[in-house]
């Protein structure tokens, strides 16, 4: 990645002020020292791409109503991500993935907690899917850690989480990165006093099969909610 690697962050990217807004109007689940932060759904208002925001139980439709994850408002096309590899070095692209229920999220391969945790409730989430389902579904992590996340990190995280062959972990330059975190509204930080670690938003984004943002899960979300969703993903 021509030492991508190892570049930190621009400061545009950092979300300290984004966090300070944010944290009043989020349910927060910290796990280990309050490193990794993991936005949680019900009654909480996470920062979404563009205008979407979370559907309340006033406001429920007969489409939200099908799925388990927690419905978004107003429906439009999930941001494009077109300028990151995956880890195995294939070219990427969202729009390539019209037809198909896609289900997003950003992680990085030294997080002690939460990332683990995701990575495994969608390997479990994979495995119950019938073999019809598998073929229409494509699962996404983006890299919110440009120097620790190298090929070799990430293909040993795969492996380790038995997504290999089940999901793409895109990696990339700092600034290749930090667009994608800016258009999907991503906190990513690193920690100022243990440097090895990254505070960062951490949900799942689920895409319909026209490319539009439909759904978001919590970081412990159950794998049958993912699962669920699948079938009214593609019929969107």
């Amino acid at each position: 990645m021509d030492g991508a690697e190892h570049e930190e962050p621009p400061e545009a990217a950092r979300p300290g002020g984004w966090l300070k807004l944010a944290l009043p109007l989020v349910a927060i689940l910290v796990i280990v020292g309050g490193v990794t932060l993991s936005l949680s759904g019900g009654s909480s208002k996470p920062a979404l791409p563009g205008n979407v925001q979370t559907l309340t139980s006033a406001t429920q439709t007969a489409t939200a109503a099908s799925f388990e994850g927690q419905s978004l408002t107003p429906i439009q096309p999930a941001p494009a991500i077109t300028t990151l590899r995956n880890y195995n070095g294939e070219s990427f692209s969202l729009t390539a993935d019209r037809g198909k229920a896609v289900f997003v999220t950003f992680l990085y391969t030294h997080c002690p907690d939460v990332c683990p945790l995701i990575a495994s409730n969608l390997h479990n989430a994979y495995a119950k899917m019938s073999p019809a389902q598998r073929a229409k579904v494509d699962i996404v992590a983006v890299s919110v850690d440009p120097r620790g996340d190298t090929a070799g990190t990430v293909a040993a995280f795969m492996a380790a989480h038995q997504l290999a062959g089940e999901g793409k972990y895109l990696i990339g330059a700092a600034r290749q990165l930090a667009s994608v975190w800016k258009s999907w509204n991503v906190g990513s930080e690193r920690d100022v006093s243990r440097p090895e670690l990254v505070s960062h938003s951490a949900l799942v984004y689920g895409i319909s099969a026209s490319g539009h943002l439909y759904t978001i899960y919590a970081a412990n979300f159950a794998p049958g909610q993912i699962v669920h969703d699948v079938t009214p993903l593609l019929a969107n």
